[in-house]
């Protein structure tokens, strides 16, 4: 990308998060719902600090493209990108808790349970687990029931067992037993990839797209998955807790395998650059109005240059 290129880029991904922010921060307003009994200060705190606090809110930027895309109404698409942030905020929470990675700063602030306590850290991930299923399958997300019903279907197995709580899994074996190239793969598809994959696809989900447009975007979800990966492992080596926001250095230290640390900086770099590509390439069917989509995938891939 040129410079103005990625200038117009980050501008709308900015953009994109303070819409997302604002939707996240009513969501959580301390106003119980109807069939709630009360919403505790102490937990919505603890809940409000674990999600509004920055990000670049990649994850509901990749839903509300891709809806845009192929033609979902935007304030349903914005419910479906707030449900997803609110799985990917409550698997933070729970990463950063001292049995699990153990990391005392999160987007350049205390992690929940540094800032409240452990217990209010894991009831504050459960509970914004389950409001992500309450947003995607209250009315106010005024989609058909059989796709909100998909929705629910695939975003549970995406975060679930087979997706991301099953990488992460496999990601704490990883520390006893290193696994091979497959095994990495594999790992990193579910603990980072699940969420990002059903992100692309979410659209396609939303909008009742033909199987053909929903594997496209599932494989796109896929690709840019990985690079996410990838760059987030180059970053690891090759950034420093202030820029990022969180501890790095911490693979190595524990002797986790990556693809790193497998094929080495070049290799890792290369790999990134044909996966830019083939994202480019399964975007292709959409023209000129997928840019935004295709621009996110060189910005997940060149956070590491």
């Amino acid at each position: 990308m040129t410079s103005t290129h990625t200038d117009s880029f980050e501008a709308r991904l900015d953009a994109t998060a303070r819409d997302v922010a604002a939707t996240l921060e009513t969501l959580l307003s301390p106003m119980h719902l109807k069939g709630e009994i009360a919403r505790p200060d102490h937990l919505m705190a603890a809940m409000r600090h674990g999600v509004l606090n920055g990000g670049k809110r990649l994850r509901p930027f990749l839903v509300l493209e891709s809806a845009k895309l192929l033609g979902v109404p935007h304030d349903a698409a914005m419910r479906v990108a707030a449900a997803l942030e609110c799985i990917h905020c409550y698997s933070l929470i729970h990463d950063d808790l001292p049995a699990m990675d153990d990391d005392d700063l999160r987007r350049g602030q205390p992690t929940v349970h540094i800032a409240f306590d452990e217990a209010t850290a894991i009831l504050a991930g459960d509970a914004l687990l389950t409001l992500a299923f309450d947003i995607l399958s209250a009315p106010e997300t005024e989609l058909p029931a059989e796709i909100k019903l998909a929705l629910i279907n695939q975003l549970a197995r995406a975060a679930g067992v087979g997706g991301m709580v099953g990488g992460q899994a496999l990601d704490l074996q990883a520390e006893q037993a290193m696994p091979d190239e497959a095994g990495i793969l594999q790992l990193q598809a579910m603990k980072t990839g699940a969420l990002l994959r059903y992100a692309c696809a979410a659209g396609a989900i939303a909008a009742g797209a033909d199987n053909e447009t929903l594997t496209r975007m599932n494989r796109f979800g896929e690709v840019i998955g990985l690079a996410f990966q990838l760059a987030d492992d180059l970053l690891d080596v090759t950034s420093n807790a202030a820029t990022m926001g969180k501890a790095t250095g911490k693979d190595a230290g524990r002797g986790k395998a990556t693809l790193l640390s497998l094929h080495g900086n070049d290799a890792v770099r290369r790999r990134l650059d044909m996966l830019v590509e083939e994202a480019a390439l399964l975007l292709d069917p959409f023209g000129a109005r997928a840019e935004p989509l295709k621009q996110a995938a060189k910005f997940i891939a060149s956070r590491n240059r």
